[in-house]
């Protein structure tokens, strides 16, 4: 008989809480992360999602007595701390980590390569904080990273590899990213507009998101969310640009789907990636047509986060779940006007809905591509 794999717990450090429930809460109010924040000293302010660091200064304060370890590391921790307390850590518990950057702000001024900067000594002091016993996993594909971790901690549990996993996401703001990203003009001078006529490019954002995933789930959750399937495919279109047709996400998607043996009717909800940039949101539309989901109610909360790159996917699976325990779809923020060549059921209010079936989709630099279903169990 087929494992059955779960995801039972989760928690999240964002600009707007640092937990899930505050979060859940500012989003129903309609509320954003996304505001001007000056991040490179000789440019003019951006519109991102930036966590206030005395705030965060202050619960981490009020969490720990060790003072040694990065802004983002403390951001990760805070996520993971209350998972930790409440699931036992075994011989057979994975600990997995996404991001795209890790703690590439430790770069600037330096002229040698600090230790903390590589992505797998930051991956084993968290884990050696919390007393993880098996060697530490590192998700890094750009922008589909929190995605994959969650089907990577499946795949893992699946193999028997491990029983249980912490999955555990998280970039934040620095000069290095919204450089990079400024350098070839896809941050948008405004709060972002995903799908909208309107939009014109990125809001960049921070954020940390903790899940907790396991084949044997205590009768005590709160909740169980069965992962019924994954894929990530590349189809290496070109180093920064989405495919024109689509083909990688729609293969994902296809793939996911076809594990899960659900239909695009059964399907309830879409958490799609909904970057705003021109490109990106024009082949998303395509991929769901090809695969007949244009009538699924979807949105993008890149309006509420901004992009908080190797969080974003498991942020946005986090809280499209809360959305499903709520029976409550919330709408895609700043969207106005169809703004793509092919029509999605883009959600334009908060909206009573039965969410059972939930799709969530990545993309990202490179053609990478990934898609998970997720059930309400």
């Amino acid at each position: 008989m087929n494992k059955e794999i779960y995801i039972t717990d989760y928690n999240c450090v964002t600009p707007m809480g640092f937990d899930v429930e505050s979060n859940w809460k500012a989003i129903l109010q309609g509320k954003s992360g996304v505001a001007l924040h000056k991040v490179v000293d000789n440019h003019e302010a951006f519109f991102v999602s930036k966590i206030d660091s005395e705030k965060l200064e202050e619960k981490f304060n009020n969490n720990f007595n060790n003072k040694d370890f990065t802004r983002l590391e403390k951001m990760f921790l805070l996520s993971l701390k209350p998972l930790v307390e409440r699931h036992p850590i075994s011989d057979q518990t994975a600990f997995i980590l996404s991001t795209t950057k890790g703690n590439i702000s430790l770069l600037k001024n330096e002229s040698s390569l600090p230790e903390g900067v590589y992505l797998s000594n930051l991956a084993q002091k968290l884990a050696d904080f919390f007393g993880f016993k098996t060697k530490p996993i590192v998700v890094s594909n750009a922008c589909v990273s929190g995605v994959m971790a969650i089907a990577v901690a499946k795949n893992m549990i699946l193999a028997g590899n491990y029983k249980d996993a912490f999955v555990v996401a998280g970039d934040e703001i620095s000069e290095f990213v919204i450089s990079g990203f400024n350098s070839f003009q896809a941050i948008g001078s405004e709060p972002c507009k995903p799908y909208d006529k309107n939009r014109n490019g990125i809001n960049l954002g921070e954020a940390t998101a903790a899940a907790y995933i396991t084949s044997t789930p205590s009768e005590n959750e709160k909740f169980r969310f069965k992962v019924l399937g994954d894929s990530a495919i590349n189809d290496a279109n070109h180093i920064s640009g989405p495919s024109r047709t689509g083909d990688g996400l729609f293969a994902s998607v296809q793939n996911a789907m076809n594990e899960a043996n659900i239909s695009s009717e059964q399907i309830d909800f879409i958490s799609a990636h909904g970057t705003a940039t021109l490109y990106n949101d024009e082949m998303e539309a395509i991929a769901f047509n090809r695969m007949d989901l244009q009538n699924v109610p979807l949105n993008s909360m890149k309006g509420y986060y901004g992009h908080c790159l190797g969080a974003s996917g498991l942020l946005e699976s986090i809280i499209s779940m809360q959305s499903a325990l709520n029976n409550t779809l919330i709408p895609s923020k700043n969207f106005e006007e169809m703004g793509i060549s092919q029509d999605l059921n883009i959600i334009k209010e908060n909206k009573s809905a039965k969410i059972k079936y939930i799709l969530k989709t990545a993309s990202g630099f490179g053609g990478c591509n990934a898609a998970i279903v997720l059930e309400k169990a």
